[in-house]
């Protein structure tokens, strides 16, 4: 009888435990996605007009430009991520007005870790889309001039469709990146688990706490969709002309 109830017990607490353990693997999967999704849609608006800028026009600066959008590509990412809490920090340059003005900080929320993932995967999407617009035949953009477009109608009708691979490419490429940030979401955002803990951060406190059968899964379920996404980008970027 003891040793029926001991079992029941000890089945139950083991159910609990998978029960955290399965409802923790999908809130980061989803956290992971919703991050990813939210950072890739300000990556695709910034990095088009960025791109755009760098590629085709000429200014007196416009390389020292190109190397401070570059930077986080090639700093470590905890150091990126002491930047954007210097910046974004409730004591920080944009942290504090903003903080008087309204009483809300996004540090340690899941606002940092878009931030943070928009930060480090922006480079990706203007190297990628500025490399497609370079090489839009300049005869073709003339041509529309020469019909009487201007800039702006150049730019939708000729630029843009003739840059699509490029700018598909550059997308993907950015949301795998965003997908896996790590160093700066954990700087920004913290490691809260139910919170912040994005599927990097979560399997990192996993492999931590010695979950190796845990982290073991999430990490091929990280790798397997980070290898989906580079194959997606890939059969972009070699088409693009």
């Amino acid at each position: 009888m003891l040793w029926d109830r001991g079992f029941c017990a000890t089945c139950l607490i083991a159910g609990t435990i998978w029960h955290v353990m399965e409802n923790s693997i999908l809130f980061s999967m989803r956290l992971s996605l919703q991050v990813a999704a939210v950072a890739t849609i300000f990556v695709v608006i910034a990095g088009i007009c960025v791109a755009y800028v760098l590629a085709r026009s000429d200014f007196r600066g416009k390389e020292l430009v190109d190397i401070l959008f570059t930077l986080p590509l090639v700093l470590p990412p905890t150091v990126t991520g002491y930047y954007l809490i210097v910046l974004f920090g409730r004591n920080g340059l944009i942290g504090k007005p903003f903080y008087d003005l309204t009483g809300l900080t996004i540090m340690f929320t899941w606002y940092a870790a878009a931030l943070a993932s928009f930060v480090v995967a922006l480079p990706l999407m203007i190297k990628t889309t500025r490399a497609a617009i370079e090489s839009v035949d300049r005869n073709l953009i003339n041509a529309s001039y020469t019909l009487g477009h201007n800039e702006f109608e150049t730019t939708m009708s000729v630029i843009l469709p003739l840059a699509k691979r490029g700018i598909i490419a550059g997308t993907v490429l950015s949301f795998a990146r965003a997908m896996g940030e790590f160093g700066a979401t954990l700087m920004l955002a913290g490691n809260i688990p139910g919170k912040t803990d994005t599927m990097p951060l979560a399997i990192y406190s996993i492999a931590s706490s010695g979950e190796w059968s845990q982290a073991h899964s999430m990490a091929l379920i990280l790798t397997v969709m980070s290898g989906v996404f580079l194959y997606l980008a890939s059969r972009f970027t070699k088409r693009i002309v």
